[in-house]
């Protein structure tokens, strides 16, 4: 059973379901009063977060585990794979596009 991100006005929830329609269908029934804003089928069947990239430890994170777990979500989509590694490392485009870029040629 595929594993679903979905963000609504007011949660992020990680649920398990069929399908797309299954997975609204868990936020309606336990959260009724939220709307879905974005619904994402993840590649994984997990869902892990990192308290380096939360700050939570003083562990610098590696910027190839970063790329690589970025073009993983973003299922070998390079653009959409740089807007993440933009997003999780708050680096400019440049050197998001050079660590994607240099990840993919390595053979991600």
């Amino acid at each position: 059973m595929p594993l679903y991100e979905i963000e609504t006005n007011a949660h992020i929830l990680i649920t398990w379901a069929e399908d797309e329609t299954q997975a609204k269908v868990v936020v309606n029934d336990n959260y009724p009063n939220d709307d879905v804003i974005r619904l994402t089928k993840r590649p994984r069947n997990s869902w892990v977060i990192s308290k380096a990239a939360l700050g939570l430890t003083d562990q610098r994170v590696d910027p190839c585990l970063v790329a690589r777990d970025c073009l993983s979500k973003a299922e070998g989509d390079k653009v959409h794979a740089i807007r993440l590694y933009m997003n999780e490392t708050g680096v400019d485009l440049d050197k998001a596009r050079k660590a994607i870029e240099s990840n993919m040629v390595l053979g991600w």
